[in-house]
């Protein structure tokens, strides 16, 4: 018979054995998704951080430089950078507040929309894909712990 020492060296064995493997998955997962993201933003000139971007103006009317670059977890002038290339593709608009003219507003244009729209429509039918090799309730379980690691991490 064990100690209870014992028996909790082996859970945080057995435990760390599960973390390491699910490392591997969740590298493995996000490469594919990457991949295949990457494929559907490359025609667009977009990279994976300014499609990020646009899917957050996209849900907002208009941000200012400020806002995006704190949302981005970027510097101001790596924010602008950001927004230059989308604007010069014609994804996003650059205007000055009518209350600070030093302020710089950032809307998304209906290209921009219509790009988010496009890809995120070929996410969904690709989980689709995925989801349907699962039963209904490994379904449920994945989105309800997917749910639970989407809360965590959004409230780190």
């Amino acid at each position: 018979m064990g100690t209870a020492a014992t028996y909790l060296t082996e859970e945080t064995e057995e435990l760390r054995q599960d973390a390491e493997r699910l490392a591997h998955i969740i590298m493995q997962m996000q490469r594919c998704f990457l991949l295949r993201l990457s494929k559907e933003l490359a025609p667009g000139h977009v990279s994976f951080v300014q499609y990020f971007l646009l899917t957050y103006l996209d849900q907002k009317e208009v941000l200012t430089m400020s806002a995006i670059a704190e949302k981005m977890e970027h510097t101001t002038a790596a924010a602008s950078g950001l927004v230059a290339r989308l604007e010069n593709l014609g994804y996003v608009v650059r205007s000055h507040a009518s209350d600070d003219r030093r302020k710089v507003m950032v809307c998304i244009t209906p290209r921009g929309s219509a790009l988010v729209r496009r890809i995120r429509e070929e996410m969904v039918c690709n989980l689709m894909k995925m989801m349907s090799h699962l039963s209904p309730g490994e379904q449920k379980s994945w989105l309800q712990i997917y749910s639970k690691i989407y809360d965590y991490c959004r409230n780190k």
